[in-house]
């Protein structure tokens, strides 16, 4: 199958994917690693969704979505890592000071799983950090090995479907996610 990646820029899209069932509910909505900790616990409810929104209509946007004709079935969250809480981590290495972005969240919709959406969020996502001038990208994802990681869990990406992107293991971390450590690829773009 193929599916095109475009950026993140309708939210009602956006929302599709990591918005939830209930407005009112305090899901994450891809925001626990873009905000920092006070304003991510202080965002309740529709406030998250809302902020969210502004993002949509920002550049760029918060990411890029796979769409398999009009439905938006896939979600990747990539940005500068200065924008996000990964500039400050402590169990996720900063290697150098090149402004490297970071993708780290990767959601299929339910019903398009193993049909490859994850490999063209992983591809969209390089493409549009590349457009937006990022010399390098990292993402952080599970070093499972062999083992089944639950969905939920998988956010981060499996370090086996960033290799096949060309992404090669720059460091080891110390962020264990759902008992699998996790490991910082990288991309050089330039």
């Amino acid at each position: 199958m193929t599916f095109e990646v475009r950026p993140a820029s309708v939210f009602e899209d956006v929302r599709a994917l990591v918005g939830p069932k209930s407005p009112g509910a305090n899901v994450c909505w891809c925001l626990s690693y873009r905000l920092p900790s006070k304003l991510n616990n202080q965002l309740r409810g529709p406030a998250r969704g809302e902020y969210v929104g502004e993002l949509c209509r920002k550049q760029p946007p918060p990411g890029v979505l796979a769409y398999d004709g009009d439905q938006p079935v896939g979600w990747a969250a990539v940005a500068p890592r200065s924008d996000t809480s990964f500039a400050r981590s402590r169990t996720i290495p900063h290697l150098d000071d090149v402004p490297v972005w970071s993708l780290w969240c990767i959601r299929v919709r339910p019903g398009h799983r193993g049909q490859g959406v994850s490999h063209a969020l992983i591809a969209g996502a390089v493409d549009f950090a590349r457009s937006h001038g990022a010399p390098v990208i990292e993402a952080y994802p599970l070093d499972s090995g062999e083992a089944r990681v639950d969905t939920t869990m998988a956010y981060a990406g499996i370090r086996t479907n960033f290799e096949r992107a060309g992404f090669t293991h720059a460091a080891d971390t110390t962020s264990v996610l759902a008992g699998h450590p996790r490991v910082l690829m990288r991309l050089d773009l330039r």
